[in-house]
C-alpha cells in the first residue's frame, strides 16, 4: 500500500519538477528572495532562509529522482530480456545488468569483437 502510494507521488513530483513551469516558479522563488536582500539587510537569517529551502528541497527530490530513474531503468531492463528471450538473440545477454562492471564490460568487449568480424566476412 504504503509503496504504491509513494510510487504514485515520486512518479507525479519527479513529472512536475521537469515542467518548464516548475522552472519558472523555482526563478521567481530566488528572485522574490534577491529583491528582499536589501529589506532585511542581507543578513544572516535572510541567506539562511534560502540556504536551508534548497538544502531541504534538493535532498528530497534526489530520493525521488532516484526512485523514479530505478523503475524506469528496472522495466526497460524487463522490456529488453523479453526482447532478448523471444528473438534470435543470445540469451545469455539476459540479467546482466545484476553482474559486476568489468564482467558487463567483457561481453560489452566480446560483443563489439564478434560485430567486427561479422563485417570483415561481408566485405
Amino acid at each position: 500500500m504504503f509503496e504504491r502510494l509513494f510510487t504514485r507521488i515520486a512518479n507525479k513530483v519527479a513529472f512536475a519538477a521537469g515542467t518548464p513551469l516548475s522552472f519558472l516558479l523555482c526563478c521567481l522563488v530566488i528572485l522574490v528572495w534577491a529583491v528582499t536582500g536589501p529589506l532585511f539587510n542581507f543578513s544572516d537569517t535572510w541567506q539562511l532562509i534560502i540556504n536551508t529551502g534548497t538544502t531541504i528541497v534538493t535532498f528530497l527530490m534526489v530520493f525521488l529522482i532516484q526512485n523514479t530513474q530505478n523503475r524506469d531503468g528496472a522495466a526497460i531492463q524487463a522490456k529488453l530480456d523479453e526482447l532478448i528471450r523471444v528473438g534470435d538473440a543470445r540469451n545469455l545477454l539476459i540479467g546482466i545488468e545484476h553482474l559486476t562492471e568489468s564482467e558487463v564490460e567483457d561481453i560489452r568487449r566480446k560483443c563489439e569483437e564478434a560485430v567486427k568480424r561479422n563485417r570483415r566476412t561481408r566485405e
